[in-house]
């Protein structure tokens, strides 16, 4: 890694482990993944209600994961860049490996 590690504050970063901690937090950052979609459709494949998927929804806009864009009366979410994208599939390749050194 080219960045000096004594000069990064390990704060926002935790803050975001944090964040994707939670499970129904994780499945709804993973349902913005690949395309913009609505909070019911959101909701729908994260098994969680509307307002409860808008609750996290907030908390993971206001940790830069994901982005909101409206149309009319309706906000599409989506992650917010590639970084999100390659740090999550990085994070599933890791867990579905099938070799663990102890």
């Amino acid at each position: 890694m080219s960045v000096d590690l004594k000069e990064i504050d390990v704060h926002p970063i935790a803050e975001m482990f944090r964040l994707l901690g939670d499970p129904t937090r994780l499945r709804i950052l993973l349902a913005c993944l690949d395309e913009p979609r609505s909070v019911g459709e959101i909701a729908a494949h994260a098994g969680a209600s509307q307002s409860l998927a808008s609750h996290h929804l907030r908390l993971l806009r206001g940790a830069w994961l994901v982005k909101g864009t409206r149309d009319a009366r309706q906000v599409f979410y989506q992650a917010a860049d590639q970084h999100v994208r390659h740090m999550l599939a990085n994070v599933i390749a890791h867990s579905v490996e099938e070799v663990h050194d102890p």
